[in-house]
């Protein structure tokens, strides 16, 4: 959770709100088919729309600065190195534009390759 004080009062914005939105700005990139989480070691589950943020993990740092953690499942064919910078980059800007707080890394795990 982040803490913001300043002069008119307090906000707090928890790890849900960045955990969705860098699911929502990863699953927005072309070739992206959607988050995977897995349960306990597990088998991967490609996750829907509503739940994609199980996919995401993020970590506030002594900085003030976050840094998060996806778990993707791509298209067959795609370019993964240009996709997952794709993915940074976007993440990263969407989460600072949308909660002024700076984005340290993003780390983009591809857990798993679809097929049409």
């Amino acid at each position: 959770m982040v803490r913001i004080e300043n002069a008119n009062g307090v906000i707090t914005i928890t790890s849900e709100v960045f955990t969705s939105l860098a699911g929502d700005a990863a699953t927005s990139c072309f070739g992206v088919k959607g988050m995977v989480s897995s349960k306990d070691g597990g088998p991967f589950q490609v996750l829907r729309r509503e739940s994609m943020s199980k996919g995401v993990s993020a970590a506030f740092q002594d900085d003030g600065s976050v840094a998060l953690q996806l778990h993707i499942a791509v298209d067959q064919g795609v370019n993964i190195s240009a996709l997952a910078h794709s993915i940074m980059g976007e993440v990263s800007y969407k989460v600072n534009k949308a909660t002024g707080i700076p984005v340290s890394s993003v780390d983009v795990f591809v857990d798993a390759m679809l097929i049409d």
